[in-house]
Order: structure tokens, then C-alpha cells, then sequence
């Protein structure tokens, strides 16, 4: 994992193609800080990722660990990255956090498992679920969990004669 106070968090870039430092976010996020909507707004855009979006992932998860409560935007946030990350424009994750960022995604399962206990929020479940499918290496369902809306899984539903003969 880099750490936050390593000089080259100033060299990566986010998701505009351009450098974008998220350690000092990140040690915000640290105090307890909720900083969601500058992560969503730089380490992700239209589709692009960088090395910034792939070294935060691993803080993301170990901080969010030391919360009593985690909410969708961990999870969403993750998979996000995780799914713009197989995209060809993006750049490949480096081999000097493949490691920290495997085992990123396999303790954000254990999180993910140990919260749907819990959580009742429609979002947040069908976040967690995307996040689990993707860590364990399922990219297509771990998409289509997470970018689908409850609208369009009620169009595909509906196609299908079978769930209409049941459950209607």
C-alpha cells in the first residue's frame, strides 16, 4: 500500500487524465471527514480512471474498516474503479499495488458480507452485492449488479415469461 506522506501520490492521476494527489483526502477521510463527493468527482470521469483511482482503493477499504457503518459509496466507489479499470482507455493497475489492491477487494468482501447483516438501504445492498461479484472476479455480474437500476431489472423481469407466471 503507498503510503499517504510518499511523494508520488503527486505524480498519479485521477479520472480527468491529469495528476490528482488523494492522500491528503484520504487522510481527511482518516478524521472522520466525509469526502465521497471529491473521491467520486476525481478518481473517476466518464469512464476514466487513473493510478490515483487504483492506490486509493486500498486506504479507502482499510479506513472505511475503523467506521461503526459503511454506506453505498465505499462499495459503489470500489466497484466503479474496479469495473473502469478493465476498460482499454484506462491505464493497467500497476504491478507495484497489484498486491495491496487484491487484498484491497478481498477484505471489502469480508466488510461487504459482514454488513448485509445489517443493512436494509435498497442501494446500499445492491452496491455490496456488485462488490462482492467483482472482487471474486466476476466482472459482467459485478457490472450489471452495480450499474443497474431497479427500472431496468424490472424491464429485463419482465421479459421473462417465467417471472411473469409466477409472481404476478
Amino acid at each position: 500500500m503507498l503510503s499517504l506522506d510518499d511523494p508520488k501520490w503527486r505524480e498519479l492521476q485521477g479520472g480527468y487524465k491529469t495528476a490528482y494527489d488523494a492522500s491528503p483526502a484520504l487522510k481527511r477521510m482518516e478524521r472522520g471527514e466525509d469526502i465521497w463527493d471529491e473521491f467520486w468527482q476525481e478518481l473517476h470521469h466518464q469512464g476514466d480512471v487513473g493510478e490515483a483511482s487504483y492506490a486509493a482503493v486500498p486506504h479507502l477499504v482499510r479506513i472505511s474498516k475503523t467506521l461503526a457503518k459503511r454506506d453505498w459509496n465505499l462499495y459503489a466507489l470500489v466497484s466503479c474503479i474496479e469495473i473502469e479499470r478493465h476498460r482499454k482507455t484506462n491505464p493497467p493497475l500497476p504491478g507495484w499495488l497489484a498486491d495491496s489492491y487484491a487484498d484491497a477487494l478481498r477484505e471489502l468482501v469480508e466488510l461487504g458480507t459482514n454488513d448485509l447483516k445489517t443493512v436494509c438501504e435498497q442501494y446500499t445492498v445492491w452496491s455490496i452485492l456488485g462488490a462482492i461479484a467483482l472482487a471474486k472476479g466476476e466482472l459482467k455480474l459485478g457490472a450489471f449488479i452495480s450499474m443497474c437500476d431497479e427500472s431496468e431489472l424490472e424491464e429485463i423481469l419482465e421479459e421473462t415469461d417465467t417471472w411473469s407466471e409466477l409472481y404476478e
